[in-house]
């Protein structure tokens, strides 16, 4: 017994079996996500149930369990209709079950607020649309709806010119304002000519949104009465349906095909609905911009103060102690540096900033509040340590031996640190600049504090001059499974939104760390050091 434990193959199997359980682990943790993330986009059947009360419900079956009153086996309804019924879900005991069907003619709605609607088509009210027989009632829905999203999507033209319009008029404003802040008097000339030239500006913005309201109106006239499974009609105008879906009558083909739409809503469309349904876009934009941001900050800044601490600072007592600060800054709560965030970026630099080069528009702040500059730079503070520690590790790595040779030969310093050991080191910097990455995808507690939003009306990038606007609000992933899981109302609708949103930011990070890890790999074969 004492030579097993001697030859230390128990500890080999208490490591290996340590190994097992966090993979497995953390391949349940991802496999959860999967499947509760992935399976929402199905389209399922809708499915009649008559109860013994009478009643009669129509809806998606979304989960089975036990009623923990009374034990029996029930099942999780998802009814919609909540602008009928107050809720998006029921549950209902098996034992109450008489009777269940699979009516072909049942409708799925998606719609851009309250919710689905799930029922029958019961009529249509539509220009220029007759649809003769019932049976003929759900083609000139389709019809209708299509001709309604040509007509949107010239609404949409028209949108983008007002828009246009807005943006330059708000430029003139801005001028006129930094004009006054000059001098009222020296600069009255030209105050009114561009005074003038925003009123036109607005003038032709306000014609624009009065025909834009005309045609919108004209449009909402078009509407389908719908009837639920209890015989209730509700007349829904067509300009609020997203999607018009029979699942029950859908092929697989059809099915994987509304699949891929919704994917593709999901990655491209914005959120609606309290961001319940709808797409991520912006939260996805905002979530990589940011990281990719913060690793242009914290990559320098941390690779420099490494290079000194370990190349050129005399090892006594001020190094050792700059080393323990560094080490303890990456323990330090994550809200701490949002709160030095606030203090210091926002309303220190930040509102510097506003003082020096934006004081006619004070008190309205333009850096002087969050947005995705600060909150790139204190995730940059917080993950600093990471990149330090990493790059300082990779070069005491590098034999001694390799410094004496450069040097023996007659390179500086200099030369010997650019053109060996930071080629040697890259591998451990990108190891440092991994983990920052990773962390800082996942953070959210400090970007609460400096610049995240539940909802951002322009992404930090656009067309518009100067294209990259660092003072914007953004919108992140991380913040947006926090808003959408415990911030909803409607905790049950909001569930399905977590998961995804959970894969996406899953995702995103899998992605970046992958793309960093093959740098990693190629660098070190070509810098090979065989101890880091």
């Amino acid at each position: 017994m004492t030579k097993f434990w001697k030859t230390g193959e128990p500890y080999v199997l208490f490591t290996g079996a340590s190994l097992a359980v966090i993979l497995v682990m953390t391949l349940t943790l991802i496999g959860v996500v999967f499947f509760n993330g992935l399976g929402f986009f199905w389209p399922r059947d809708l499915v009649r149930f008559e109860l013994k009360d009478g009643s009669v419900l129509l809806g998606q079956v979304m989960a089975k369990d036990r009623n923990p009153v009374n034990g029996a086996h029930r099942l999780q309804l998802k009814v919609s209709n909540r602008d009928l019924y107050g809720q998006d879900f029921r549950w209902i005991d098996q034992q109450d079950i008489v009777a269940r069907s699979v009516p072909a003619d049942a409708v799925l709605l998606e719609r851009r607020e309250h919710g689905n609607f799930v029922g029958f088509v019961a009529g249509l009210s539509a220009e220029g649309m007759n649809a003769g027989s019932d049976k003929d009632l759900p083609r000139a829905v389709e019809k209708a709806l299509a001709q309604v999203k040509e007509k949107l999507a010239a609404e949409e033209g028209l949108r983008s010119r007002m828009n246009s319009l807005n943006e330059r008029a708000e430029r003139l404003r801005l001028k006129v304002l930094r004009l006054e802040y000059k001098g009222r008097e020296q600069q009255a000339g030209e105050i009114a000519e561009l005074t003038g030239e925003r009123e036109k500006l607005l003038a032709e913005f306000n014609t624009q949104n009065d025909q834009l309201g005309a045609r919108h109106a004209d449009t909402a006239r078009n509407t389908v009465q719908m009837k639920d499974a209890a015989g209730a009609v509700k007349e829904i105008p067509l300009v609020d349906i997203v999607r018009f879906q029979f699942p029950n009558s859908m092929s697989v083909i059809g099915k994987a095909a509304a699949y891929v739409g919704k994917v593709r809503e999901l990655l491209l469309d914005d959120p609606r609905e309290s961001n319940t349904e709808g797409g991520l876009f912006p939260a996805i934009f905002g979530t990589v911009m940011m990281v990719l941001l913060m690793s242009v900050f914290s990559l320098p800044f941390g690779v420099v103060a490494a290079i000194y601490l370990r190349e050129y600072a005399h090892d006594g007592f001020m190094t050792r102690m700059v080393r323990i600060a560094v080490n303890n800054l990456a323990g330090v709560p994550s809200i701490v540096y949002g709160v030095f965030g606030l203090g210091f970026f926002v309303y220190g630099v930040g509102g510097g900033i506003d003082r020096l080069f934006f004081p006619e528009r004070l008190p309205t702040p333009t850096f002087g509040t969050g947005g995705i500059l600060w909150s790139s730079l204190t995730l940059a503070l917080l993950t600093v340590p990471v990149v330090i520690v990493a790059t300082e590790e990779s070069l005491a790595s590098i034999p001694r031996g390799i410094r004496e040779g450069s040097l023996a030969l007659g390179a500086t310093r200099f030369q010997t640190l650019t053109k060996i050991l930071l080629p040697m080191a890259t591998p451990g910097i990108m190891t440092g600049l991994i983990l920052a990455m990773a962390r800082a995808a996942g953070e959210v507690a400090p970007l609460m504090v400096v610049g995240v939003v539940k909802l951002a009306p322009s992404l930090p990038f656009d067309g518009n001059f100067p294209f990259f606007h660092m003072d914007r609000k953004f919108m992140h992933l991380g913040f947006h499974i926090y808003d959408v899981g415990f911030q909803s109302p409607n905790v049950e609708a909001a569930k399905p939104m977590v998961y995804i949103t959970t894969l996406l930011l899953l995702a995103i990070v899998i992605v970046a760390c992958s793309t960093a890890i093959t740098l990693r790999n190629r660098m070190r074969k070509k810098y090979t050091t065989a101890s880091f």
